[in-house]
């Protein structure tokens, strides 16, 4: 009998990746997440009660904790056959010469520095038996964003990596792509902007979706994509 595939999935208690988590339990997979806030964990749980889902509390821009945590998700998983990098975050203060000083680290650190700490830790796992990684860039990448230029840059960081890792492990059985999202059909986003035409933003699920199949083995010809999910 074929072994259940396991993922990680980083950003896992957020909106986003709750829904990578259900796509990924509902084709059989099982899944590992790490998590800072307690009560999210508990909330993704009471979500999926009884499904193969374990979570650990880790800092995923700390490189030493996600190691820690990578081994330890082994131990549940049986092996690691990818890894959905969701985790970051947004911040959009104003005018690139306004906008504090601090935004810039904390937008590098949050969706940069946790994209290279995992990717550097899951690496050696899955070039044992080959797999997948998809990063969580952003249309802004591409676009820019007035009043958000440490996050559009970020995210511009993240499609560069993604594309540096996909040409050097295309002859070593490990694939990365990225999707590009626009505005996400979340709480925190409905909350932020109450007054939005929110009929064109994206829902997670349908997000979730692409994600979930650029990281199982019916993918396998794809590498180095970078998918815009934008519609609704």
């Amino acid at each position: 009998m074929t072994s259940p595939l396991g993922f990680v999935v980083t950003g896992g208690t957020g909106a986003l990746g709750q829904a990578v988590v259900a796509a990924l339990v509902e084709r059989g997979a099982r899944v590992a997440v790490p998590y800072r806030s307690p009560r999210e964990w508990d909330a993704l749980r009471a979500a999926r009660p009884g499904a193969p889902v374990w979570g650990a509390p880790a800092d995923v821009s700390d490189p030493a904790a996600v190691r820690a945590f990578l081994e330890a998700a082994v131990g549940f998983l049986g092996r690691l056959d990818g890894v959905a990098a969701i985790a970051g975050a947004y911040a959009g203060s104003g005018s690139f010469e306004k906008a504090p000083e601090s935004e810039w680290s904390s937008m590098m650190s949050a969706n940069l520095g946790t994209l290279h700490a995992v990717c550097r830790a899951a690496l050696p796992r899955l070039l044992e038996h080959g797999g997948s990684v998809v990063t969580v860039a952003s249309r802004l990448a591409l676009e820019g964003g007035a009043g958000s230029a440490a996050y559009a840059v970020s995210k511009a960081g993240v499609v560069a990596l993604t594309r540096v890792l996909a040409l050097e492990n295309e002859t070593r059985g490990v694939r990365f792509n990225c999707v590009l999202p626009g505005t996400i059909d979340t709480p925190a986003n409905r909350k932020a902007m109450p007054k939005a035409d929110t009929s064109r933003w994206t829902p997670p699920a349908s997000i979730a979706r692409v994600i979930a199949f650029l990281l199982l083995p019916e993918s396998s010809a794809v590498n180095g994509a970078f998918v815009p999910v934008s519609g609704h």
